[in-house]
Formats: structure tokens, C-alpha cells, sequence
């Protein structure tokens, strides 16, 4: 049996489990994908306090991944495939292999991008229509590619491009960008960025790889197309909430998970950190603090149960 087992290794996931063992719990790290979530898709980080040599953030989750297992958290690759409540506050987590026996868990299952729904985008995702820039990018080298969104990931993904591509096109719906007001005046200044606002992607086409998208001015409904070899489509994110939603947690209306000040769900012993839950900011930094409360928590709660570990 485990004391603490934590859902999704990301910041949020690596930052808890290094807390948790270092509060004597016995912690498991579970992640079905690759260790280090959205952080793996940051080409580098220049506000995670004391790392101002910007690493990559595949160089940042490495670091957190080894901090953890120096303070002696198992890790495991599998999906987690429902929870159930036991008798005497035992919790058991179950993957496609295996089941897990623990006294808390932290669900740090973070977010997934957000799609746009736009004729011919499934078929050519992965060929030429991408999600994450600093993991594509390479394979669009002095072509030309658009970036769709306004926020802060948009703005950073046509910086990332520019002086990989040859020409970075930014497509916004209105002619608000949510990003930050810096990015925004770094991004008016690269001379091979157009930004595009009140401009929306109808239509992906192409043969096998994406050539073309066909747009829209949301003012003044005119119709034209930008010939392309790659889009980054930035939009936002979903949170990875359905196993908390299965064992019957309680979520906003968006879909994150609620918590209280000791980021608790509505599940005793069941607590949240990182993406996944209702928070105004995140950020690496955000999970990275998200997964020490959580896991300060779950320290507490699993001590005031007195049950032993075998």
C-alpha cells in the first residue's frame, strides 16, 4: 500500500511528489504519457524563479523528475483507468495492468489543447496541422506557417517560429489579444510576423500534408486563403478532468475540479493540483505551488488516519 499516490507527472505531479516524500509518505507517480506534461512543449522558460539560465522545458522536467526520485518516489508509465473508494479510507487506483492501494491520491492530470472544429483539421493533424510549436517547429525551417489564438501561447509560439520559418502568420478572431502586453510589442516588432486579427481558419486542405487554409474576416465576411506548410493552433486548453469526474468529484462548469484552500476536492482524501483544477493562473510555477499545498495536504490527511503502510 502506498500513502500518497499522484495522477499525471507534470510540475504539479513532481513538485507534489517531492513534497510528500519528504513528509515520509511512501508516493507513487503515475503518468501515461511522458513524464514533465505541457512543460515539454515550452522551448524555454525565463519566469520559473531561479532558473535564469531559461532551460528548455524538457531540461526542467528532467531536473523535477530527478529531485523526486532522489527523495525516493516510485514511478510508473500507465493509465489510470478509474478509482474506487474502499473500506477504512483506502483508496484503490486502477490502470489497464494493475490496481494500487493508497491512502490519498492528488490528481495532477493537467490539460489538453483545445481544438478548433474547423473542416479538414483532424485529417491533417500531425500532418501539417500541430498543436505545440516547440514540438513541430523544426519540420516547418523556412516555410511558411500561421499561428492561431491571441493569448499568451499563441504570441510565444509565432516568437518561437519567426526565426525558424520564413514568414509566421498570426490569426486572431477579434482584434483583442488576451496575451500579455509584452509579447504582444515583441511580436509587432519581428518584421517576417503578419498579424491578422478579426481572421478565422474555416478549412484545412491539401493532399497528404497540409498547403493551404482558407479564411475569414469575422467583420467583414470576406473569404481568402493563406498557402501554407504547417498552422499552430493555440487556443486554450481542457482540462484532463473525467476520472474526477467518474468517481463523482465536483467540477466547475468549465470542467476543472474544485477545491477547497487546502486544494481538497469534494472527496475526502482526493486533492488537486496543477491545470486541472479551478485556478486564475497556469503556469509552471502555479502547478509547481499547486503540488506542494496538495501535497502538504494529503501529508496531514494520511498521518490523521493512522493506518500503516506495508
Amino acid at each position: 500500500m502506498y500513502d500518497v499516490v499522484i495522477i499525471g507527472g507534470g510540475p504539479a505531479g513532481m513538485s507534489a511528489a517531492i513534497y510528500s516524500c519528504r513528509g515520509g509518505m511512501k508516493t507513487l507517480v503515475i503518468e501515461k504519457l511522458s513524464f514533465g506534461g505541457q512543460v515539454m512543449r515550452t522551448n524555454e522558460i525565463d519566469n520559473y524563479p531561479g532558473f535564469y539560465d531559461n532551460p528548455s522545458g524538457e531540461e526542467l522536467a528532467a531536473r523535477m523528475r530527478e529531485h523526486a526520485g532522489k527523495f525516493g518516489a516510485e514511478f510508473v508509465s500507465e493509465t489510470v483507468k478509474s478509482i474506487e473508494n474502499a473500506e477504512y479510507g483506502v483508496k484503490i487506483v486502477h490502470t489497464r495492468r494493475n490496481k494500487y492501494m493508497t491512502k490519498a491520491i492528488i490528481l495532477a492530470t493537467g490539460a489538453s489543447p483545445k481544438t478548433l472544429g474547423a473542416e479538414g483539421e483532424q485529417e491533417f493533424t500531425g500532418a501539417g496541422v500541430s498543436y505545440c510549436a516547440t514540438c513541430d517547429g523544426a519540420f516547418f525551417k523556412d516555410k511558411d506557417v500561421a499561428v492561431i489564438g491571441g493569448g499568451n501561447t499563441a504570441l510565444e509560439d509565432a516568437l518561437y517560429l519567426s526565426p525558424i520559418c520564413s514568414r509566421v502568420y498570426l490569426l486572431n478572431r477579434s482584434q483583442r489579444f488576451r496575451g500579455a502586453a509584452t509579447l504582444f510589442e515583441k511580436v509587432k516588432q519581428r518584421g517576417n510576423i503578419e498579424i491578422m486579427p478579426d481572421t478565422v481558419a474555416d478549412r484545412f486542405i491539401g493532399s497528404n500534408m497540409l498547403s493551404e487554409i482558407k479564411i475569414r474576416n469575422t467583420a467583414t465576411g470576406e473569404r481568402g486563403s493563406l498557402k501554407v506548410s504547417g498552422v499552430i493552433i493555440a487556443i486554450g486548453v481542457t482540462p484532463d478532468s473525467k476520472l474526477a469526474s467518474d468517481c463523482g468529484i465536483q467540477l466547475c462548469e468549465r470542467g476543472f475540479i474544485k477545491t477547497d484552500i487546502n486544494l481538497e476536492t469534494s472527496i475526502n482524501g482526493i486533492f488537486a493540483a496543477g491545470d486541472v483544477r479551478v485556478t486564475p493562473l497556469r503556469q509552471v510555477i502555479t502547478a509547481a505551488a499547486d503540488g506542494a499545498v496538495a501535497a502538504a495536504s494529503a501529508v496531514n490527511y494520511v498521518n490523521a488516519l493512522g493506518i500503516k503502510s506495508v
